[in-house]
Parts: C-alpha cells; structure tokens; sequence
C-alpha cells in the first residue's frame, strides 16, 4: 500500500543515516587501517543482513540465489563490499572527509556514462553537459580553490575516490542483472566477499586486535552505511507514490554531512568545497532532469 508520509519518514531516516557515514569513515580510521575496516563492517552488515532475513524468512533463498547465480553473485560480492569499501576507506585515510564525500557523489554521472557501452544506452546531452559541471566541481573541491592550478591536495587519494565511482557504478550495472529479493542479493554478496578480504587482509596488512573505539565505529558503519540504512531506502520507494520526489532528497545529504564534519570531526570547511560540491550537485540535477525528459 502506498504512503507518501511513510515513504518521506524511511528516506529522510536513511539520508540521515548516510550523511553520519563520511564522519564515522575517518573516525574508524583513526583506530584501524582500511583493510581491517572493510573486515570489521562487512562483518558487521553481514550479521545485520542475516537477522533482516531470519526475520522476513528468507534465509532459503540466499543457497538458491547463489546456486543460480554463482557468477554473477562472485562478480557482485568482488566488488561490493570487498573492493568499493577498500578502495573508498583508502581514499577517506587520505583525504579530509570533506573531500571525499564530495567526490564520491558523482557515482550517479559515472553510473550514466558505463551504462553506454555496458548496457547499450545513449549518452545524452544532458550527460555531456552534466560530466562537465560536475568533474570541473570535483576540481574544483580537490585543488582548494585553484582548478587551473591542477595542484591537488592529495592526487592520489583524488585518484582513488573517483575510481570508487566507477566501482561503485559497475556494481549497480551488475544488479540489474540480479532478480532476488534486495536484501538476498545484498547478503550473498557479503557472504561471498568475507573470504576474499580475510585473504587480503592476511598477505596484506595481517590481522591485529583493534581497541574497542574502532570495533564500535565500524560495527556502526557496517549497520548504518552497509545494511540498515540500504533497507530504509527501498522501503522509501517501495511506499512512494513519486520516486522522483524521494530521490531528490538524497540532495541534502552532502550538506548535513558538512555539519556533522564540522561539528564533530573539527574540519574547517572551505568555501572551494561548498562551491565545488554545489556544482556537482547542480551537475546530477541536470543529468537526472534530462534523463527524466528522455523517459517521457
């Protein structure tokens, strides 16, 4: 049964939710490396995802899911979460929260420009026009100002937060291929990736006791950024009657997370971030209005 007031109750619980997460990354990272990061909170989701589906009685379908879909399931588990949560905590170990966050929201645009050549769709002006505006704005955020400079804070962890977009991109080109349940999808692949980050982890870092401070804020990433708040969100388009409206909040999420850095992290925030993030957030308007045009 549709329900707008629900519908606007789970996403604005959800953006919430995700706008603590740039906070909690570098919180987590004080206390842990990447890599034992990406073990701690895929543990975590893992554990979550699992009383989810207790709960709904689903259980049985994760050995069907993943007997039917070995490939595609391996494929999904390698990229999310081994790879896109090393690949974006690294980044977050080098950049200011800030900036990452920032970047990390052009997955949308980079999501626009593989579904090209990955499933056969046509770029459209308003990509072209949104890619310009959005990556002059990633510039813009990762030169502090000084886009013409091309002198980068970190280029390096610049480098990995824009490759994060592209992982996480190729990840949501994978799911559209997958028919279970959300919930089932997302724990297989959990479950499938624990394996290959223990791997990692041991003949990369090795394994190491972590003070009680980064298990807490990693189990709370693993809960609030992996699991939880994923569900609060499909059930926020499950009940909407506009899933344009809904999405459209996801907005305000990049701005409530500047006040949580701010206020809880003490990052000075700088204007070439609140100008560079308006930018891209002007970008994905462009693109998500012209795609809408394109649909009708």
């Amino acid at each position: 049964m549709k329900s707008n007031s629900k519908a606007y109750k789970f996403a604005l619980l959800a953006i919430f939710l995700w706008s603590t997460v740039a906070t909690a990354f570098k919180i987590s990272l004080e206390f842990l490396t990447p890599e034992m990061l990406v073990l701690l909170a895929s543990i975590a989701s893992t554990i979550v995802l699992f009383i989810i589906l207790l709960y709904e009685k689903r259980l049985n379908l994760v050995k069907i899911h993943i007997k039917n879909n070995l490939k595609l399931t391996l494929a999904m588990g390698i990229l999310n979460p081994f790879l896109y949560y090393l690949v974006l905590f690294k980044a977050y170990d080098l950049l200011p929260a800030q900036e990452a966050q920032a970047i990390n929201y052009t997955w949308a645009l980079m999501l626009a420009y593989l579904a090209v050549p990955f499933l056969k769709q046509k770029l459209t002006l308003s990509d072209i026009v949104a890619g310009i505006i959005c990556y002059f704005g990633v510039l813009v955020i990762s030169t502090r100002g000084e886009p013409f400079s091309l002198n980068f804070s970190n280029l390096y962890g610049v480098g990995l937060a824009l490759f994060s977009t592209i992982l996480w991109a190729m990840y949501w080109i994978f799911n559209t291929k997958s028919k279970a349940y959300p919930e089932v999808g997302l724990f297989a692949n959990f479950l499938i990736a624990l394996p290959f980050i223990l791997c990692y982890l041991y003949f990369t870092d090795g394994f190491f006791i972590p003070e009680l401070k980064g298990i807490i804020a990693a189990s709370y990433v693993g809960v609030f950024e992996m699991g939880i708040t994923f569900m609060l969100w499909l059930k926020a388009m499950q009940y909407t009657t506009s899933t344009s409206k809904i999405a459209n909040l996801i907005f305000i999420s990049p701005f409530l997370s500047l006040i949580f850095i701010y206020f809880i992290l003490g990052e000075k925030i700088y204007l070439s971030t609140l100008f560079g993030l308006g930018l891209i957030i002007l970008g994905l308007v462009i693109q998500q209005k012209g795609t809408r045009v394109a649909q009708e």
